[in-house]
């Protein structure tokens, strides 16, 4: 049996995407120079009555990271700056992206947007907001019509 993987709904497409880079190279080198980034991975729980929202950031400079939040939803925007130190003929593979990103998610209600707190460390962005308490998971009930029944009605 395989190990349980993070689902990531474009995993499909970023494979196809890389197999279609493979096959035609030179197809896609003006693309990669316009191209604006890729937004990072995020990664959100709740611990101890707060929404924690964690992403992963490695290599940008703090001072090219914005976090802000405008009614119910939190925003990351930032920017990986190209230092230019290598030229684009010698490069033999590049798949950092560079350039300015953005990064949303709505808040669940009860959150308290005066009081998000963010800190930065080791390439990864960790942003604290407070719940209410009633926010929380809730168990829904599922409701299973019996076999037998359904056997009947078919009689």
């Amino acid at each position: 049996m395989g190990a349980l993987m993070p689902w990531r709904p474009f995993r499909d497409l970023e494979r196809m995407a890389r197999n279609f880079e493979l096959r035609f190279p030179r197809f896609l080198e003006e693309a990669e120079e316009e191209e604006l980034g890729v937004a990072p991975a995020i990664e959100s729980y709740v611990k101890d009555g707060n929404l924690v929202v964690r992403a992963d950031l490695p290599g940008l400079d703090p001072k090219n990271i914005e976090v802000s939040v405008l009614h119910n939803v939190l925003t990351i925007k930032g920017e990986r700056k190209d230092e230019k130190e290598v030229k684009k003929e010698d490069y033999l593979r590049r798949e950092i992206s560079y350039g300015a990103f953005e990064r949303r998610m709505s808040l669940p209600e009860g959150a308290a947007t005066d009081k998000v707190k963010a800190a930065f460390k080791n390439g990864t962005i960790e942003i604290t907001i407070p719940l209410a308490k009633e926010v929380g998971a809730k168990k829904i009930p599922l409701e299973v019509e019996a076999a037998t029944k359904a056997e009947a009605e078919k009689k």
